[in-house]
């Protein structure tokens, strides 16, 4: 069974961190591969700081030419909100039954899911793989632990309805801090790709606006 990846976020803009945990969630549920998946307008968080169509070429040049992983511009082209039960429901569509799609959430998206548009679903859709680090301490809500006592699986064999937790290398990246940075005129280089840093130093992204 073809396995695809799905990580999805605003990216605002990638860094490592992201870039990161994709490789090592490609090699640990050995998948053919995986698709980082921009949001347009996240309904959960603020609206980003850089166009859609700046993130979307922020997250093809940090891919650059590497085959295992891949971009997909499909919320970004929906002119509405972005939910992830129907970005899954379109990958569906397409993919067919046949495939197995892992859908790729942190420790935090993972507890905030029952604030989630049809969060319930997303299981007869996909199977969660929910990266786990070492200081993680949010609560799990009460129906999410009997989720994961129902659902949970250490070597997936199904195209949907497992989650799958997994450890990852803590990096203390955030796309806060980068932004900050270079809000201050500081540099962020090893934040992020160089391709992905010259993008935004020539664009003028992220900076305070002058007044005349």
């Amino acid at each position: 069974m073809r396995r695809v990846g799905l990580l999805g976020g605003t990216f605002d803009p990638i860094h490592f961190g992201h870039l990161r945990s994709a490789v090592e969630v490609r090699e640990q549920l050995q998948l053919d591969e995986l698709r980082l998946i921009p949001s347009a307008r996240p309904p959960h968080r603020d609206q980003p700081g850089a166009s859609a169509d700046a993130r979307l070429r922020m997250v093809e040049l940090a891919v650059g030419q590497q085959g295992d992983l891949q971009v997909d511009d499909r919320e970004l082209r929906r002119e509405r909100p972005s939910y992830t039960v129907e970005t899954l429901e379109t990958l569906r569509a397409e993919l067919g039954t046949g495939v197995a799609l892992f859908m790729v959430l942190g420790w935090d998206a993972f507890c905030g899911l029952p604030g989630w548009h049809r969060w319930e679903e997303l299981l007869q859709l996909a199977n969660l793989v929910v990266l786990q680090r070492p200081d993680y301490d949010l609560e799990v809500p009460e129906v999410l632990k009997d989720l994961l006592a129902a659902r949970s699986a250490s070597q997936p064999e199904r195209s949907h309805g497992q989650i799958i937790c997994l450890s990852q290398t803590p990096l203390a990246i955030s796309a806060t801090h980068i932004r900050a940075l270079v809000a201050v005129g500081a540099s962020p280089r090893f934040l992020l790709p160089d391709a992905v840093l010259d993008y935004i130093d020539n664009e003028g992204l992220y900076r305070p606006l002058t007044e005349d």
